[in-house]
């Protein structure tokens, strides 16, 4: 049997993030500094997402929490979640949040990822009953559309590495936003994009993975954001093309987890978020196919192995602490 969430994880993982969305310290600011006055503490930079190591990690805890908040409503930490988000996303903090995305220096600030991640957030508290945080949530999530907006156009290439950066993993987040908002125009435009960056890839040779710091499989990523946004009718033949031989386990590399040498180490304990992210597509694009297409189980055994290579791993150490839960989630939930 597959691997699923339960309550039971999900009360562990959302106890693990309601330890650290709101610890401020240790972070990593992400803001060019302007001037002596930009000098600010984390907190008051960001009133809400000022935990979790880094901007873009905080956004994703407060995912985890509503995910699990959504599928246990009455779970061991609900309670505890709901305390969180009263407290912190409220107008007044969500406008002072706003006015940092504002600043002169700011137009790249989180550029795509933190940017896709918050409007996975806004999606998953507009799937709750409770909808004030929801709305106050909505200036924010309405200034990063409008940056989608401004800067996909203008962009020539997507960009392809394992980490941050990887234009693929932040379409395949913004389109559940899309879609469950009724953006139809940020939906088209995310298409079009998809399909102007990588509609004519094909026989991907993945060679160039794991780098030494990915998190994000560069060939997997790509296929499950054309699985997300292209019509099934278009996306079976263009995943045929991309990787022909999944049913014959190559590329080789994508079906070996990494190894993760020093957890301690941030950049290295990304390894272990490459083997939850990589679980994730794996199930995810097996679940687009037919049961009896031969890549399947192929596909599940991969997904397997880089799920119990990495859940040991999910907490112990910091750095892999203060965001490797949310993509267990993913994972789980593909």
């Amino acid at each position: 049997m597959a691997r699923a969430l339960t309550p039971e994880i999900g009360a562990r993982f959302a106890a693990v993030a309601l330890g650290h969305v709101s610890r401020e310290y240790p972070y990593k600011p992400g803001h060019v500094l302007a001037g002596p006055a930009d000098a600010r503490t984390p907190a008051d930079l960001h009133p809400i997402f000022h935990g979790s190591y880094d901007w873009h990690s905080c956004v994703h805890g407060y995912w985890l929490l509503a995910r699990v908040l959504r599928r246990f409503p009455d779970g061991a930490q609900a309670g505890a979640i709901r305390a969180q988000f009263d407290a912190r996303l409220t107008p007044d903090r969500v406008a002072g949040e706003c006015a940092s995305f504002a600043a002169p220096h700011a137009r790249g600030f989180e550029r795509p990822y933190g940017w896709a991640w918050l409007l996975k957030l806004a999606d998953e508290l507009a799937r709750l009953p409770e909808t004030r945080w929801s709305e106050a949530l909505a200036p924010l999530a309405a200034l990063i559309v409008r940056r989608f907006g401004d800067f996909l156009p203008i962009a020539p290439y997507p960009v392809r590495v394992g980490t941050h950066f990887n234009t693929a993993f932040a379409l395949r987040l913004a389109a559940d936003y899309a879609e469950g908002a009724g953006e139809a125009a940020l939906g088209a435009l995310l298409l079009e994009t998809a399909e102007r960056w990588y509609g004519a890839d094909a026989g991907c040779p993945a060679w160039g993975e794991p780098g030494g710091d990915d998190f994000l499989s560069s060939a997997l990523i790509e296929a499950e954001c054309m699985r997300r946004l292209l019509p099934p009718v278009r996306f079976r033949p263009w995943f045929d093309r991309f990787l022909p031989d999944l049913a014959a386990g190559r590329p080789a590399t994508l079906f070996q987890p990494a190894d993760v040498t020093d957890r301690s180490d941030g950049k290295i304990a990304h390894l272990d978020g490459l083997n939850l992210s990589r679980a994730w597509c794996f199930r995810a694009l097996a679940a687009a196919l037919d049961p009896a297409d031969p890549r399947c189980p192929p596909l599940a055994a991969a997904a397997e192995a880089h799920l119990a290579a990495a859940l040991p791993h999910v907490t112990g150490d910091y750095m892999g602490e203060h965001w490797l839960a949310s993509f267990v989630l993913l994972a789980l939930e593909a």
